[in-house]
Order: C-alpha cells, then sequence, then structure tokens
C-alpha cells in the first residue's frame, strides 16, 4: 500500500499549492467517488450544494481563528484544480457528516510514554503510538506532509488523509500530537480537531505551550488529544467549550474513544456496543504499553499496534471503521514510523522531520 510523501515549504498559499499539486489527480478521484466517498456511508445521498450552508459556517469560523490554514486551503484547490468549497469538504467531512450518522467499531487507540516513565529505572524514550481507525477505506489516500512554513524555524511532519492539512503528527521542537474521537452531542460549527492539531504543530513548541493555544479555539467538535515531548505525555479531553487536561503520574497515558475524566463520563454519547470495544482496547492498550521496556523501539511499539483488540480487522463494509494505519512517533528524535492499512500486514516506512 503506497504513502504519498510532499514535502511542502512556503507561504501558507505555496503550502497548499504544493499539496494540491502532488495529489491533484488522486483528491480529483476521490471527490468523484461518491462525494468524497460521504454517499457510501449515509443512507440518504448528498450532494454538494446541500452541504454549503454547514460547509460555510464552520469555514466562517476557521477564516477568523486560523487565517493561515484558511489560506492554505485556497492554495489546495488551486494546486488541485478543485472548487474551494471542494478543498474545504475535504477539511471537514467528518462534521458535516456529524458523529451519529453511520455506525462505528472503533476509532483509533493511542498512547504516551515520557521520559519521565523512567523514574527508578532507565530513562524512557518520548514516544507516541497510535492506530487510525476510520471508515471510508481511507487507507488508500495515506499521504505524509512535511511542513516547512516561510519565516519560522519549525518544521513538521504531518499524516494526512484525502487532502486534509492535518490529522497527527509531531514537529522539530519535540512535540508529538495524536488523537481520539469522543462523542458528546455538541457538534457546532468552529475549528476542526484535525485543523487544531496542525495549527498546533505549527506554533507551539511544548505540551505547556499546545494546551494555552488549544484553550483559545473556538474548537468545532469533541476529540480527545493526546499531547506528548520530552517531559510530559497528557491527553487533552474536549466536551462542548469545555477542556480537560489528564497527566497520569506514571508518565504513560492511554486514550481510546470514550471519556476517562469524571467530569465528562456523563455527556458520552458512544453506544453500548461502542463502549465494549474502548474498554478493550484501553485495556489491551495499557497492558501491552506497560510491557514494553522503556528504550523499546518503533517495531516493539508496532506489535503492540497491531495485535487485536487494538488492531480493528477490515470486515469489508466501507461504512464501519477499521484500522487504515498505524504511527509510532519518537518526538525528541523528529522521526514518524508509518504502517500504511493493517500494521500486521504492512511494512514499516520511517519519516524524518
Amino acid at each position: 500500500m503506497s504513502i504519498a510523501f510532499v514535502p511542502a515549504s512556503g507561504t501558507p498559499r505555496e503550502l497548499g499549492l504544493a499539496h494540491g499539486r502532488a495529489l491533484a489527480a488522486p483528491l480529483r478521484g476521490f471527490l468523484d467517488d461518491g462525494l468524497a466517498r460521504l454517499n457510501h456511508l449515509v443512507r440518504e445521498p448528498l450532494a454538494l450544494q446541500e452541504l454549503l450552508p454547514s460547509i460555510a459556517a464552520y469555514r466562517t469560523v476557521i477564516e477568523a481563528a486560523l487565517p493561515d490554514l484558511a489560506e492554505e486551503v485556497a492554495g489546495l484547490a488551486e494546486g488541485a484544480g478543485i472548487s474551494e468549497d471542494e478543498a474545504w469538504l475535504l477539511q471537514l467531512r467528518r462534521e458535516v457528516i456529524g458523529y451519529n450518522r453511520v455506525p462505528t467499531a472503533g476509532d483509533c487507540t493511542t498512547y504516551a510514554r515520557t521520559a519521565a516513565a523512567g523514574t527508578g529505572r532507565a530513562a524512557a524514550v518520548p514516544v507516541l503510538a497510535q492506530t487510525v481507525d476510520l471508515n471510508a477505506n481511507l487507507d488508500t489516500h495515506i499521504s505524509v506532509l512535511r511542513i516547512a512554513r516561510a519565516g519560522s524555524p519549525r518544521r513538521s511532519l504531518v499524516l494526512s488523509f484525502a487532502g486534509l492539512l492535518g490529522y497527527l503528527g509531531l514537529n522539530s521542537d519535540g512535540l508529538a500530537i495524536g488523537l481520539n474521537l469522543v462523542t458528546d452531542g455538541q457538534w457546532r460549527p468552529g475549528v476542526s480537531p484535525y485543523l487544531a492539531i496542525r495549527h498546533l504543530l505549527d506554533t507551539a513548541s511544548s505540551v505547556d505551550h499546545a494546551l494555552k493555544i488549544l484553550a483559545g479555539l473556538p474548537l468545532a467538535s469533541s476529540r480527545s488529544l493526546m499531547l506528548c515531548d520530552r517531559e510530559r505525555a497528557v491527553y487533552a479531553e474536549i466536551c462542548g467549550n469545555d477542556i480537560r487536561v489528564t497527566e497520569p503520574a506514571s508518565g504513560e497515558a492511554v486514550h481510546t474513544n470514550h471519556y476517562l475524566h469524571e467530569d465528562f463520563a456523563p455527556f458520552d454519547r458512544q453506544t453500548a456496543a461502542d463502549r465494549v470495544s474502548s474498554d478493550l482496547r484501553l485495556e489491551a492498550a495499557a497492558r501491552g504499553l506497560a510491557g514494553l521496556a522503556p528504550d523499546a523501539g518503533a517495531e516493539e511499539h508496532f506489535a503492540v499496534l497491531s495485535r487485536p483488540p487494538v488492531c480493528i480487522p477490515d470486515h469489508g463494509n466501507i461504512r464501519v471503521e477499521h484500522t487504515v494505519a498505524a504511527a509510532v512517533l519518537f518526538p525528541a528524535e523528529g522521526r514518524l514510523h508509518l504502517r500504511p492499512g493493517d500494521p500486521s500486514r504492512s511494512a514499516t516506512r520511517v519519516f524524518t522531520v
């Protein structure tokens, strides 16, 4: 399974142009495949025209809050030869379809360990690792963006799917960010978490810095963000307009798809079946991480990510999530190790910031 590598440098528009030009044919094909595959997921077919009011509402907030990324979306459209509405749809697919219109079976298992986890034994290697569980067979559209913004010494590696400007990644300051879906029933026009993550990688130098920036963003939808640097491993759960940050004393943090903070647990809208999957994966990931040596390498982490129940198999139903990639990030070293598709069946590729 292929991974498109897209190096991009320059102004926001130039970054988008490079991204769009590199993936013009795949993005056009993706948009033409049932409206970015949305119509393979929903019961009643959608048309771009009927989504435009929703897209416009999100776009208005994002343009005000993150003008550089809005300009990059414009560059993506120009480079790929698609309309700006189509480029914005690629950023907002998850938001415009909502969290409850299609069945779910998983939606990422994420863990992080920082150097503090080595207290009393050998110092641990900071690491963030996760599976990426998505519907719509997005393992056919995996890319890695290497971003060098004009005027900034900071560089980023971003794992992307089908034209997204952000998903998960790390930057040259030693900050890594992953994510999990959590559902609170309070989604609204705002900055999508994917674009928020990209903004944090562009602008934040540490976990502490990222959390301060995150608190000031008008976020659109519920997620849990896993953040890791050399000193801290935390998860920040988003519910409505509130954020709760948890930093385990062990230096090891694990998250799946239900709220762990007691303040947010009453707002969880996960189905009973999904909660069973989330609980099983949480337990398995915590057990797997605890069993790894402090200096475990990428292949040892992939062994944890490749085993069920953490790895969600593809049962051939495009509407249901399966593991479309697994990533192991070493923020202090600026390396992203990636296995596309089912990680138990694919080889590792390594990208450096």
